[in-house]
């Protein structure tokens, strides 16, 4: 073979695939010539599109999708672990096609479309280091996180347009305060969120309160009522990255938000209640959790009646552990 040739396949979540960009990264360290491929949904175009060094986003659906994905001499890595995405990996056309453990995949039978299975990890390990991990099949054995984004000039100049009118004081730390989540277990509840800004009231922040659906809108706006908190205008994907990147903090829940900080290198608090923090959150050690264990912890389940693991998570708490991530900021 005259150079390597990869296929990333990470369809979705966008958070999901921001936890795949360090693969990528230590992929194209060890290729430098190789050519690196990603196929993904178009929802997660945005996010690739920020990433320095892929040579082809492959958006599923799109015209000729099908004929562009094939390439026999490539190495196709699913990161997904879905049957789907392992067809996916199979029509490439690729003849090595590697994979997690059938313990480790959401979908079992996706192991069967593999050549080569990685084996079996622990999931109590974060996400991105499993990621890393799969990349053994290739020989490359790495620790290192790397998020090679690049925000053009001007994203960001838009977004500093958007949001300065927003802004009290210059002078003080811009936070953002993410309401909303994909899931409803997820979610902090809105009253919780209104103590919270009730305590930082008096504080030296600029609080501005983030949405992406128009349910987390409804939700964003009966908090700025309450306690007169700005609400973002509508940001589009690349527009959070450039959000995130001029905020002293994030203050969020297990969402694409909190990923994104983290790809960005901003201090995050992140609030979790199903999830486990240790494998979906925060990694830096600079950066805080509020998680309370219980007996049912780690359900990973969309919906909960009670949702007692984010009702145990109190205002006063998360008020102290962003009064400490803005003191370790300075």
């Amino acid at each position: 073979m005259s150079e390597e040739r990869f296929l990333i396949i990470r369809l979705s979540s966008l958070g999901d695939i921001i936890h795949a960009i360090p693969a990528f990264a230590a992929l194209r360290r060890r290729f430098p010539g190789a050519v690196i491929r990603w196929l993904v949904e178009e929802n997660g175009r945005p996010v690739l599109e920020l990433v320095e060094g892929i040579d082809e986003i492959i958006v599923r659906g799109s015209p000729g999708w099908r004929a562009r994905l094939r390439g026999p001499d490539q190495i196709a890595l699913d990161f997904q672990g879905l049957l789907k995405s392992a067809l996916f990996a199979r029509l490439s056309g690729a003849r090595r096609r590697y994979g997690f453990a059938r313990p480790n995949l959401r979908e079992k039978p996706a192991a069967l479309f593999y050549t080569r299975i990685l084996a079996e990890l622990p999931e109590s390990g974060h996400v991105i280091r499993k990621n890393l991990k799969l990349l053994e099949l290739a020989g490359i054995e790495t620790e290192a996180i790397e998020f090679p984004i690049i925000l053009p000039e001007r994203v960001r100049e838009a977004v500093r347009t958007k949001i300065a009118p927003l802004i009290a004081d210059s002078g003080r730390k811009v936070v953002v305060f993410n309401v909303g989540a994909a899931w409803p277990t997820k979610r902090w509840p809105v009253e919780s969120w209104i103590d919270l800004l009730t305590i930082l009231r008096g504080d030296p922040l600029s609080p501005l309160l983030l949405w992406g659906t128009p349910e987390e809108k409804a939700a964003a706006e009966t908090i700025a009522e309450r306690t007169g908190a700005p609400l973002a205008p509508f940001l589009e994907i690349q527009e959070i990255f450039a959000l995130l990147k001029s905020s002293a903090l994030l203050v969020s829940g297990d969402t694409f938000a909190l990923q994104a900080a983290c790809a960005m290198d901003i201090p995050v608090l992140g609030i979790f209640g199903p999830t486990l923090p240790g494998r979906n959150g925060p990694f830096r050690e600079r950066d805080k959790a509020a998680y309370h264990e219980i007996s049912c912890s780690r359900c990973y389940r969309r919906t909960c009646g009670p949702l007692d693991c984010l009702k145990l998570v109190g205002p006063d708490e998360v008020a102290a552990l962003v009064r400490s991530s803005l003191a370790g900021h300075d």
